[in-house]
């Protein structure tokens, strides 16, 4: 029998980790050790004997916390935003000279039928002479454009670059201010923050003649709960840092 899973949860006072923490109790091969708020001791991973460390806290507190399950060893599986590329590199260092068994997946997305969707989009952008991104959340969001937008924006203009497709035409001269929204990876990406949603994204690919899209919806944070427990179940196979779940799928 495989050696059960010892997690802690960071954020489990937020929505996201309540509901991880009631996925990860339902868990028949994981133990929950600890549920850690805000303002409490991250000693208490360590004291609890934590193997795995669910992150799922806020920008400002996330980094400090990986590095630190990093440097004892504990595999982390992180949900929180905020790691910009130089946060990422920051990290692979930390992993490079502490342990090179330890695991860390950082996944902007834990919905599978998201991350799917978001890996098909690359594949076809490739094909389509305009792409743009609308994501839409509930407006107590912190951030925007979302890190799945973000994401899936990078993959996308990755696979159009290595196809050599052209950037989205678009003759624009005049706008006002966030009319055409953000640019990501040479992807406009626009974002809506409305009461009664959760998360939802929408791809859209465009030639002439033809219109081809992609639309995933959230409507409970339970759907994001099998991607936390498959990140839990693979992570510690996984040395090193993984971006993105779609890393840990048969894709």
């Amino acid at each position: 029998m495989a050696e059960e899973i010892r997690v802690a949860v960071l954020g489990a006072g937020g929505r996201m980790g309540s509901e991880a923490v009631k996925a990860v109790e339902a868990a028949g091969d994981m133990d929950l050790v600890a549920a850690l708020g805000r303002g409490d001791s991250l000693a208490r991973l360590t004291e609890s004997g934590a193997t795995h460390v669910v992150d799922l806290t806020v920008p400002e507190a996330t980094e400090v916390n990986v590095h630190f399950a990093v440097e004892r060893g504990i595999h982390a599986v992180v949900g929180a935003t905020g790691w910009n590329g130089q946060r990422l590199a920051a990290l692979e260092q930390k992993l490079t000279e502490h342990d090179d068994a330890t695991g860390v997946l950082i996944a902007p997305n834990f919905a599978l039928g998201s991350v799917l969707a978001s890996a098909f989009a690359a594949q076809a952008a490739k094909y389509f002479e305009s792409a743009e991104i609308i994501e839409l959340h509930h407006p107590e969001k912190m951030d925007a454009p979302s890190g799945t937008a973000v994401r899936t924006a990078e993959l996308m203009a990755a696979a159009r670059g290595e196809a050599g497709t052209g950037p989205s035409p678009d003759a624009t001269q005049t706008q006002l201010e966030g009319a055409r929204g953000a640019e990501v990876a040479g992807i406009r990406v626009h974002s809506v923050r409305l009461r009664g949603l959760v998360a939802h994204q929408e791809v859209l690919l465009g030639s002439v003649g033809e219109q081809l899209t992609f639309r995933h919806d959230s409507f409970d944070r339970a759907s994001f709960m099998p991607g936390v427990l498959l990140g839990l179940r693979t992570v510690g196979s996984r040395p090193g840092l993984t971006h993105g779940l779609d890393g840990y799928l048969d894709l």
